[in-house]
């Protein structure tokens, strides 16, 4: 998967809605006996505060099998545990699957390399839950290539992304 190391962001398409893609996840995560702590529907929240924003989700997941040794090892990283993956529609329709890096983890953190698979479910996760490989696009035959996920750079500023699409002023 490609990331960038110093932002940490690692951006996935997924061929689903976003909330087609949040019930992937979870039942990735309930098959694999890893507990959801938390679903934060930004874009809910938003609502109800009388303003819009494209559909956004963040899912907030672990295992403490997992996750406590980490912490162990470096009590900074609990500043990012429980893993979270967050879904959103960018301002074209498309969703995204997004997480912070493994590797950006690992870094941040000084976490050492034989705890690295307790945190690299979160790939593994996002790209399943995009879905991409393993369907054919309609009127073809064979699995479709993947876009690759893309690196979280300086040309595009968070605040285009989650900008909201209006809001009303009381």
């Amino acid at each position: 998967m490609a990331s960038n190391v110093e932002v940490g962001i690692v951006d996935t398409p997924s061929r689903h809605s976003v909330d087609q893609t949040v019930e992937k996840i979870q039942a990735l995560l309930q098959a694999k006996g890893v507990a959801l702590f938390a679903l934060v529907d930004h874009s809910g929240e938003a609502a109800k505060v009388g303003m819009t924003m494209r559909p956004t989700k963040l899912l907030i997941f672990g295992n403490p099998k997992a996750g406590t040794p980490l912490m162990l090892a470096s009590p900074s990283s609990a500043i990012d545990l429980p893993l979270k993956i967050l879904v959103w529609e960018d301002p074209q329709g498309k969703v995204w699957v997004s997480y912070n890096s493994p590797q950006y983890l690992q870094k941040r953190h000084a976490l050492p390399q034989d705890l690295m698979q307790n945190i690299a479910v979160v790939e593994t996760l996002a790209a399943k839950a995009a879905e991409y490989g393993s369907f054919s696009k309609p009127g073809t035959t064979g699995a479709t290539n993947p876009p690759q996920p893309r690196r979280r750079g300086k040309t595009r500023p968070a605040s285009s992304r989650f900008a909201p699409q209006n809001a009303r002023s009381s």
